[in-house]
């Protein structure tokens, strides 16, 4: 099948901020056959190592599937991706990707669709996405995180520059620290397999409201692995992972709080929970991974 691009599609013009670049997808052409057709660039900012970051893949995949479902039916325009359930089948390059979106379901409050991340024809990433409406009321319970400041410590570590900004390219497209109390491997030492991070987007990227709430999802998969403070350093990979988006994010940080159930001797899960500004609870994450090897 030939795919074309279109001359003119609206929401395709380049957005300013880095991971604006990322969202900002161009329509294809091809058979009507239901299927939504994008092609998007993942620059190589949005790498860890070698590897185009997961979170990032999920996050460009939510707005694919977000620009077909409204394409689809106007009236569901308030809709978001509160839900998103992914499968990584493999590890593309930086550079040009394609999604492919399919919806599976048109519901008043609760529509499915499916997007699938390809490169050279291949996918990579397969989410099957849940879209509702978010939470805009006060919760009714909702445990506080007093012992974090809600901006980066004195003392945290910023990515950019640091030996952790070589690996974890993602601090060249936004603000990046990390919590030194949380990780004592910096140090050398083991503790408790837990980190704390400090994320925000460059104010390009707070601007429109969706790259701010795909940004969210994104961060929800930003902390590293966290069996790194049992001595365990290394590419994690990802078995299953299960993104939620509750909120759109106030402006300014986001929290990231990682923690983990239990680290085995070949799997580990890993909650992240993402809190912005004011504390609101914005992005959840789950995800199980292989273990790395240790040193």
């Amino acid at each position: 099948m030939t795919l074309e691009f279109t001359a003119d599609m609206a929401g395709t013009a380049a957005l300013n901020g880095p991971f604006g670049e990322v969202c900002a997808l161009t329509e294809l052409l091809s058979a009507e056959d239901g299927i939504g057709r994008y092609a998007g660039v993942i620059d190589d900012i949005w790498t860890i190592g070698p590897k185009v970051h997961g979170g990032t893949m999920v996050a460009a995949s939510a707005a694919a599937a977000t620009r077909w479902l409204r394409a689809s039916d106007p009236a569901l325009t308030g809709m978001a991706p509160i839900a998103a359930s992914s499968d990584f089948l493999g590890a593309p390059e930086p550079g040009e990707v394609e999604y492919e979106v399919r919806i599976r379901k048109i519901g008043r409050q609760i529509c499915l669709a499916d997007a699938t991340l390809t490169q050279n024809g291949r996918a990579m990433v397969r989410t099957a996405f849940t879209f509702g409406h978010l939470d805009d009321i006060e919760p009714l319970y909702a445990p506080e995180h007093g012992d974090m400041p809600a901006e980066p410590a004195d003392d945290a570590m910023g990515y950019e520059g640091s030996p952790m900004g070589k690996i974890v390219h993602v601090a060249k497209g936004a603000d990046l620290y990390l919590d030194r109390t949380w990780a004592p491997f910096l140090e050398g030492a083991k503790g408790e397999p837990r980190l704390r991070l400090w994320m925000r987007p460059f104010e390009s990227d707070q601007r429109d409201p969706d790259v701010s709430m795909y940004f969210a999802m994104m961060a929800a998969d930003m902390s590293p692995p966290v069996p790194v403070n049992l001595g365990h350093f290394g590419w994690a990979p990802t078995v299953q992972m299960t993104t939620y988006l509750r909120r759109r994010p106030a402006p300014g940080w986001l929290r990231i709080i990682a923690t983990s159930h239990e680290v085995g001797g070949r799997m580990f899960d890993e909650d992240q929970l993402i809190l912005d500004s004011t504390g609101a609870v914005v992005a959840q994450s789950r995800q199980l991974a292989l273990i790395p090897q240790p040193r």
